[in-house]
């Protein structure tokens, strides 16, 4: 991305898609966009130019339909970096789609946590892990 993109990209600010959207503080934002961009699919909406040690505030991913946010950690400035914990980003998919979306990551390298199979409430279901420490799920009705 060349100077012009990132100037246009931290002053046009793409809608926000989605009732509830997760802003993720992880070790490397960009990293982690082009990373999911690979794995799921994303778009890079908008970001904030990379700083002199390669962060940044802000990037606006569309994923699945919804709006994903991302962010460095900036202990300078008294916000480290926590580990994620607590939670798993769920992936909301069609029975015809899921197959591929799971093997799409796992190609990507998202670790597997637990087997895309069918579940006790009748969905298929997987977890996967992000080289980033986030949590994913995938979940389909069965056909």
């Amino acid at each position: 991305m060349d100077a012009t993109t990132e100037t246009a990209n931290a002053q046009i600010q793409p809608p926000v898609c989605g009732g509830l959207v997760a802003y993720l503080q992880v070790d490397g934002a960009m990293k982690a966009a082009e990373f999911y961009q690979k794995a799921f699919g994303a778009t890079i909406e908008a970001f904030h130019p990379l700083d002199e040690k390669g962060r940044t505030m802000h990037v606006h991913l569309y994923l699945n339909g919804s709006s994903l946010m991302l962010g460095d950690a900036y202990p300078d400035y008294g916000h480290p970096l926590e580990k994620p914990a607590a939670f798993t980003m769920m992936l909301p998919l069609s029975s015809d789609a899921i197959d591929f979306w799971w093997k799409r990551a796992v190609d990507a390298g998202l670790e597997v946590v637990t087997e895309l199979q069918v579940m006790f409430w009748g969905d298929r279901y997987g977890q996967l892990r992000d080289p980033f420490g986030v949590s994913w799920a995938m979940n389909a009705p069965v056909k």
